[in-house]
């Protein structure tokens, strides 16, 4: 179920709630990093405007009743030539992994044509970024545009520091063009029966290829689930084959994978990195308070431990980092360079705001119930407990000025209401007689028979 607060506005989301499942808890609620859900009438409601599919409410829901939507496996026949596109944090989900090929080779048996690593693309984004980090002018700090969640973020929450953002396309982006072109130019096919599948680790790069950041399409057919293909690749892997395909990605691409990869690749300390949804809100409130001003770069993840922290793979994100610096050991540092890439790097559209929050698009009226929000909020009892369904009591007072909640909803609220009902019907009590009430009234004298009484 979705809550619509602007109809006009279409939104496609990768994170879904099954409201079957959901037994209208208050976890999710006060996770959400942009207020997007409610509980109302005992199960949960999502903003849609609001959410960044971030899939932290899927993290931590106990009923399962949060779910990702992404493609299946069997989308291949979509395509007359099939490029697997494995994100780096796919190599840290096997146990004893010393070679890249093994996994390459093994997407190969399982139906894919080509393979191109994100981690080459990633290599290219970091020396593109590099350069771009030497021009004069630029705003600083950078912030990374790598994470979709954490952009979309930014747009919706803070949008004083989209100037901040790098204009560069991430680099599943640039790895789906890429690898179409290469793909076209050998096989003469139009782009469009060339199918670039990217093996995600979480849902917002799923709602990133439909709803793109930076271009106004993206390149990437489909998204499939590192937890979908993980299992089917473990009975094609081989470490004694001999791999049809070379791996092209070195050590600062398959670094990309886990919190501070893509920030050591720039060759610079002075930089920040940071993961999980609640220290990137930290990190961006400090930014907008000018506390990193000196910063040249700040590299943010929503997922725990960085990409490997995906609500899409299947590995304990800290395990899955020991597996990562243990197969970083046999690569090179690098093999991939921004040279020759060109446009391909670059934004098509710049980064906008998307005023999802405002209580209103007329001025006026908004400051009008900015005031009724401020006055309400002042008479709940600032608990931010979520009893009603609300993560805040803030969040309840912008509800009700939007009409979708009532003020009744806040348990203490309405428990004050009563014990104020009660103390004036016993006040009232005792202005009324007891006769009134039904007790002590008076006996009436008994009637009798006049003839009787003569008698």
């Amino acid at each position: 179920m979705v809550m619509d607060m602007n109809s006009a506005t279409s939104f496609f989301h990768s994170v879904t709630l099954d409201r079957d499942k959901c037994m209208g808890c208050i976890n999710c609620i006060k996770r959400c990093p942009t207020e997007a859900i409610r509980v109302r009438d005992g199960k949960a409601a999502i903003l849609p405007e609001r959410c960044i599919d971030c899939g932290e409410c899927i993290r931590v829901c106990p009923h399962h009743a949060k779910k990702a939507i992404y493609d299946p496996l069997d989308v291949l026949q979509n395509y007359k030539y099939n490029i697997a596109l494995p994100a780096p944090a796919l190599y840290a989900q096997f146990n004893h992994l010393e070679d890249v090929e093994i996994v390459l080779s093994a997407l190969l048996e399982l139906g894919f044509d080509h393979v191109f690593e994100v981690a080459r693309a990633a290599e290219i984004v970091s020396d593109a970024t590099r350069a771009y980090m030497r021009q004069p002018g630029i705003t600083k700090p950078v912030i990374s545009s790598a994470c979709p969640a954490v952009t979309r973020l930014i747009r919706v929450r803070f949008p004083g520091l989209i100037d901040h953002v790098l204009p560069l396309n991430a680099p599943v982006e640039l790895a789906a063009r890429l690898a179409k072109q290469e793909a076209h130019e050998k096989t003469g096919l139009p782009l469009e029966e060339i199918g670039a599948i990217f093996i995600s680790p979480c849902p917002a790069k799923v709602t990133a290829s439909k709803m793109p950041l930076g271009t106004e399409k993206s390149q990437v057919s489909a998204v499939v689930a590192i937890s979908d293909v993980y299992p089917k690749l473990l009975k094609h892997m081989h470490a004694d084959a001999a791999s049809p395909i070379q791996s092209q990605s070195g050590k600062i691409g398959v670094s990309w994978a886990s919190s501070s990869g893509e920030a050591s690749a720039l060759l610079n300390d002075n930089y920040l990195a940071a993961d999980g949804i609640e220290n990137v809100i930290r990190v961006l409130e400090d930014l907008e308070d000018e506390k990193f001003e000196h910063l040249d770069f700040i590299e943010l993840n929503a997922c725990n431990a960085g990409c490997i922290g995906g609500v899409l793979t299947v590995e304990n994100p800290y395990i899955a980092r020991t597996k990562l610096k243990r197969l970083r050991k046999y690569l090179p540092v690098s093999l991939n360079h921004a040279e020759n890439v060109g446009s391909e790097l670059k934004w098509d559209t710049p980064l906008e705001y998307t005023p999802v929050l405002k209580l209103d698009q007329d001025f006026g009226a908004a400051m009008r119930k900015m005031n009724q929000m401020e006055e309400l909020e002042a008479s709940l009892p600032g608990l931010d407990c979520g009893a009603c369904g609300a993560p805040t009591c803030r969040a309840l007072a912008e509800d009700v000025v939007r009409g979708i909640a009532s003020p009744d909803e806040c348990i203490y609220r309405f428990r004050e209401n009563m014990n104020s009902l009660i103390s004036n019907i016993q006040k009232l009590d005792s202005f009324i007689p007891n006769y009134l009430k039904g007790r002590g009234v008076p006996a009436q004298p008994e009637k009798t028979d006049r003839k009787d009484d003569k008698e």
